[in-house]
């Protein structure tokens, strides 16, 4: 008789609000990491490229990129909370808590913390908030999603719907910023650009200029880096369209790069106040970038100031565009990013 010992993923039904999703298979990063990433996207900010340059900024070496940090706790939670879903729908709340070293290991936990049904009956929206600890059980990375999951069985009973009440943004001293850091000393020549702090206006919009157009393979590459085990990455069956759709944070790695060309010191993500995934991003596509400057802070670090900034990627579409006049977004739209960064002074 045979049995079934594979995974076949969880359903909308599977989940109930309170319940903690301890997720699979630690992963130990080293420099490899960084060489992919590096590979992948064009990125180029000095504190995750130099050894050097992060230790005149306060920190003992160049830590792993930010997004490394998110891609990778993120693809430990697909197998328990995404295999199954339709899209990745949005994020809030997310706080990075400590940089990431090569040699760390990272591991991801989850609690459901939402369920709400979709009016077709068919799927549900999932809201988890996930944690990543490094091996001495240090939180590294929390953050706040929610994703549109299949249901098994659509004559299922709807669960009771709770929806989290999550803030709009964090404040700056939400923040955590490593207790060294200090860019009293701070290399502009070497950074790259000469914007700081203070040459940045609230309302100001950065149009970042460059496109990288997508190729199937450097996608397929990315989320088989990053784990991400999503059937809608990997199987043309997985969508009526027959295509693979391009793991988000794929586009959000992208626009953070292209960014560079405008905020190369904006050096490091330490705050995710909300983002959206507009409209889907399939292979051909060209991402372009652009950036308005929401908010400034200051912070109690030396020559450190803090930019709340909304990233934008397209597929081509008019920068500064975002939504139409029934304010939905308009279809070139692939990303609505919300993010604090921190800028030398």
């Amino acid at each position: 008789m045979a049995q079934a010992k594979t995974n076949k993923g969880r359903f909308f039904e599977d989940y109930k609000v309170g319940e903690t999703l301890h997720h699979a298979v630690p992963r130990t990063v080293k420099d490899g990491e960084r060489a992919l990433y590096h590979a992948l996207y064009p990125a180029r900010h000095a504190l995750y490229s130099s050894d050097q340059f992060a230790q005149s900024c306060g920190l003992p070496a160049s830590p792993l990129d930010d997004m490394i940090t998110f891609h990778i706790v993120f693809g430990k939670t697909v197998p328990d909370v995404s295999l199954n879903a339709v899209a990745n729908l949005g994020y809030a709340q997310g706080r990075w808590l400590a940089p990431v070293w090569p040699g760390d290991t990272l591991r991801s936990e989850s609690e459901v913390i939402g369920l709400k049904q979709n009016s077709n009956g068919k799927t549900g929206v999932v809201y988890v908030r996930t944690t990543g600890f490094n091996q001495n059980d240090t939180k590294v990375l929390e953050y706040v999603r929610w994703v549109m999951v299949r249901k098994r069985d659509v004559d299922a009973l709807a669960p009771e719907t709770v929806v989290p009440d999550l803030p709009k943004a964090l404040t700056v001293d939400d923040l955590s910023i490593p207790e060294t850091l200090d860019f009293s000393n701070y290399d502009f020549t070497l950074a790259g650009e000469a914007h700081r702090w203070g040459d940045y206006s609230v309302g100001e919009m950065i149009d970042h200029v460059d496109g990288v157009t997508v190729e199937e393979a450097e996608h397929m590459m990315a989320t088989r880096l990053w784990q991400n085990t999503a059937k809608v990455h990997f199987d043309t069956s997985a969508r009526p369209d027959g295509s693979r759709l391009i793991y988000g944070g794929h586009v959000i790695s992208m626009a953070r790069a292209l960014s560079f060309n405008g905020l190369a010191n904006a050096q490091m993500i330490v705050g995710l106040n909300g983002g959206a995934h507009a409209n889907p991003c399939l292979s051909g596509d060209t991402i372009r970038a652009w950036t308005e400057v929401l908010d400034k802070a200051d912070t109690d670090k030396p020559g450190v100031g803090a930019l709340r900034l909304r990233l934008v990627a397209t597929k081509g579409g008019e920068p500064f565009k975002l939504k139409g006049e029934d304010g939905k977004y308009l279809p070139d739209v692939l990303l609505d990013l919300d993010y604090w960064a921190l800028i030398p002074k």
